[in-house]
């Protein structure tokens, strides 16, 4: 094909975009936005959306629309944005048949491409997540914490001598070691390949997604066939623990759903029992397995990565960590009753997140019929809407009095407040002003296996190492409206000195 052709031909599908854009936006011409929604200054718009530009944009919209919804530009269709506490209510309690949260995370992480289709339609992991896991927290605990502390002595052994370490590979790896404690067990969480298996599932799947938002709608089925990561990491999956879940099915099948001595209390268990029949499978297994490791890995190392940066940077926060932390493990040992009971780290571990969450918008959901706010805003089938997070956790009118400043102990002095058994201002707790895990029923299932292996972490490292930042903390990288961390910024690390 020659030169002329080729101009030709890429000439024809932008104009295809630009006219299916047009189209699509045509629909939402009452709902204002802070950028040019004409059908190629939008364009120009988009494309500083998806290059770093979407905090700002949304924060324009946020200040300008003030108390209404407003609508940004990405690259394929234009998103909605609701932007009160009222309407984000709202949001959350709107019916799956009228605002789908289904079809919303599945295009949010194009799931047909990333997951496959059979993690769709099939979601047994889900519950497994929400109940399971959460319920099983208190018994494995003791398990968690010491992976926790292997993986660092293994990754980052402490010294006298101070050691850069790079922190998103770093934390990573130890996530992934912990979550497969629980996951898959002993040996294989410590198995060097496994752990690196789901860390690249992690990363192919955010790479994925963000590959599949920048293609043209038109072609997405033809790209995402081509870079799926899934069927490829399930062969490696099954080369890797093939065996032990054949074994475990084997087991399974044996006595049935009654209890035997010595059962095992682990995803791969709690998996089969909550699959029906047709998907007790290796390979149903092995992407489930790779589907949880993807949901702790990616969210976990991004927040616990910031909240690191954050902790080098502000070395007078150490102290009163330790106190706290020390006083409490001294009587009460390392149980998850002792780590609710600490205070000031979810305070800061919480203001944290905060500051720096996983993105500018939340609460991705699909309109799968028409449907109209409370306020009269009314928004077609097929519309994507969103609820605003970060310009909201950084507006002094939520979060008097100076809420873009670093406040460590700002949810500690809430929490004291309304009383120490209050769950309202502690991490894990989610609400129409705090959206950093979701909000409702569809918040992050596993926020609380989580949020407890990310205090965890945190007071390991506080009571192990002496930490300090490099020279300039680094802000993370913005592609459409997610934070990611920043892959190679670094933190010295030693031994404790005090």
């Amino acid at each position: 094909m020659d030169s002329y052709n080729s101009v030709a031909i890429i000439s024809g599908l932008i104009s295809l975009v630009f006219i299916v854009y047009y189209l699509r936006q045509d629909k939402l011409q009452h709902i204002p936005s802070p950028r040019s929604t004409g059908p190629i200054s939008s364009w120009f718009a988009a494309y500083q959306y998806v290059n770093g530009g979407a905090p700002t944009i949304i924060e324009e919209g946020y200040r300008k629309y003030k108390g209404r919804v407003f609508r940004v530009a990405d690259l394929n269709r234009w998103t909605v944005v609701v932007s009160t506490p009222a309407l984000i209510e709202e949001l959350r309690k709107a019916p799956e048949e009228a605002l789908s949260f289904h079809e919303g995370i599945r295009y949010s992480l194009q799931l047909d491409h990333t997951f496959g289709r059979d993690a769709i339609e099939h979601e047994y992991h889900i519950p497994v997540i929400r109940t399971q896991l959460t319920r099983h927290l208190t018994p494995l605990f003791a398990d968690i914490y010491d992976e926790i502390v292997q993986s660092f002595a293994d990754g980052m052994p402490a010294t006298e001598r101070w050691t850069s370490v790079p922190v998103l590979k770093t934390i990573m790896r130890v996530v992934s070691r912990t979550s497969n404690r629980i996951f898959v067990g002993l040996p294989y969480c410590r198995d060097p390949a496994f752990c690196e298996l789901g860390v690249r599932f992690a990363v192919d799947v955010i790479k994925t997604g963000v590959a599949l938002h920048l293609t043209p709608i038109f072609l997405r089925p033809l790209v995402g066939k081509l870079i799926s990561p899934a069927s490829k990491r399930v062969e490696e999956g099954k080369a890797i623990i093939g065996k032990l879940l054949e074994d475990r099915l084997k087991l399974f099948k044996e006595h049935s759903d009654s209890d035997w001595p010595d059962k095992p209390s682990d995803m791969i268990q709690w998996l089969i029992e909550e699959a029906n029949e047709e998907e007790r499978t290796v390979d149903s297994l092995v992407l489930r397995i790779l589907v949880v490791n993807f949901a702790a890995i990616h969210t976990s190392s991004t927040s616990f990565t910031h909240a690191l940066h954050t902790l080098a940077a502000h070395p007078e926060c150490v102290a009163p960590l330790r106190e706290e932390i020390e006083g409490i493990v001294r009587v009460e040992g390392w149980t998850k009753a002792a780590v609710q009971r600490m205070r000031k780290l979810d305070s800061f571990m919480k203001e944290c997140q905060r500051l720096n969450g996983l993105g500018a918008l939340a609460m991705s959901r699909i309109a799968v019929q028409d449907y109209t706010f409370a306020d009269g805003t009314r928004v077609p089938k097929g519309t994507l809407v969103m609820a605003v997070s970060r310009s909201m956790h950084h507006d002094d009118a939520v979060y008097a009095p100076d809420a873009d400043a670093f406040d460590p102990w700002r949810f500690a002095r809430m929490r004291e407040a309304d009383g120490d058994a209050s769950l309202k201002h502690q991490m894990v707790h989610t609400s129409s002003d705090y959206v950093s895990f979701g909000h409702g029923k569809h918040a992050c299932p596993g926020r609380f296996f989580a949020v407890n292996e990310l205090k965890l972490m945190m007071a390991h490292i506080l009571l192990t190492y002496d930490v300090r930042p490099e020279a300039v903390i680094p802000s993370g990288r913005w592609i459409r409206h997610s934070l990611l961390a920043d892959p190679v910024a670094t933190v010295d690390f030693r031994k404790r000195q005090t």
